[in-house]
């Protein structure tokens, strides 16, 4: 009983001390409730879309809980909430600038909805898909760098959510989940023409049927969201005249986790389709066309240089 009269007395004679005390308890208390709802939702929600978005609701509505507490703290009424918000933001804006406009930014994505869990970005001239988004930072598995086209690096990327507002933000499966992609085919002069461009079409054609197909629909939601003109989304030839050889661009829609594989599937089938024309369809590639010999005459008294017309 003493112990406990002596706390009593304690907490009476030292009244800030207490009033810290009980807000961090406070503190400590409603992040131990965060943390069990997270990893009970974490076990009971099966769907993984759903159970990431209840967990980040949850984290939200306790950073928003502690706003409140630190309020009622540093002003003494929660009534004075707007009063406590002025102070506090002219206190903390300049020291705290970064993690402020990181929280705003977080609040940003979350609600307009710039990109989420799964979506492939590029933001600050880091490309990769997305594996989370915290109320500070977006975390991101790379792609690029050292390894070409777009496999993963193998670095997972932190990144402040505060980057959304400091430049432009690529997303490449937003509503539309497709992009455009070409590549050149050098085809050499004499060669059935015709015949290439039927090779190559054709194999397109039969490859990216179903790409085609899923992107119709998908651009038109794109039309009818935004202020754009139609598309085309079958595959295109272009032919270019050069030096060397007639240049076939070929260029199509593809998705956009499967571009590099794609790739290699259309040169593949047209390199065959190719050699199987018999020498009427011929790849091309960088040649020397000498136009004239030069004749020596040798002075066969003169056995230092020989003579070149």
């Amino acid at each position: 009983m003493k112990s406990i009269e002596a706390i009593k007395q304690w907490m009476l004679d030292h009244p800030t001390s207490t009033a810290l005390i009980k807000y961090l308890i406070w503190v400590i208390f409603i992040i131990g409730i965060i943390q069990f709802l997270r990893r009970l939702l974490r076990k009971n929600l099966p769907d993984s879309t759903t159970r990431y978005k209840s967990q980040k609701g949850i984290e939200v509505l306790g950073y928003f809980l502690i706003l409140l507490l630190s309020i009622s703290y540093f002003t003494g009424n929660i009534k004075d909430v707007a009063l406590a918000i002025g102070l506090l933001t002219a206190g903390i804006t300049i020291t705290l600038q970064e993690l402020i406009l990181s929280i705003a930014g977080s609040v940003y994505i979350f609600f307009v909805k710039v990109y989420q869990p799964g979506d492939r970005i590029e933001i600050n001239g880091i490309k990769g898909d997305v594996i989370d988004i915290d109320s500070i930072y977006t975390t991101m598995m790379e792609i690029g760098e050292w390894v070409s086209s777009d496999n993963y690096s193998g670095r997972i990327v932190k990144l402040s959510n505060a980057f959304v507002f400091k430049g432009p933000v690529y997303n490449y499966s937003k509503d539309f989940p497709f992009i455009w992609d070409e590549f050149d085919l050098p085809i050499r002069y004499g060669s059935d023409v015709a015949l290439a461009k039927d090779i190559i079409i054709r194999i397109a054609s039969e490859q990216l049927s179903k790409y085609v197909d899923d992107s119709i629909s998908k651009w038109k939601t794109v039309v009818d969201k935004y202020y754009i003109e139609d598309a085309q989304v079958q595959p295109t030839l272009a032919l270019k005249m050069t030096d060397n050889w007639i240049q076939f661009n070929l260029r199509y829609i593809v998705d956009y986790k499967k571009r590099r594989y794609t790739k290699h599937v259309l040169n593949e089938l047209i390199r065959k389709e190719i050699e199987n024309t018999d020498g009427k369809v011929q790849l091309a590639s960088t040649t020397v066309e000498i136009i004239r010999v030069p004749k020596l005459n040798i002075d066969k008294s003169d056995k230092t240089m020989p003579n070149v017309e």
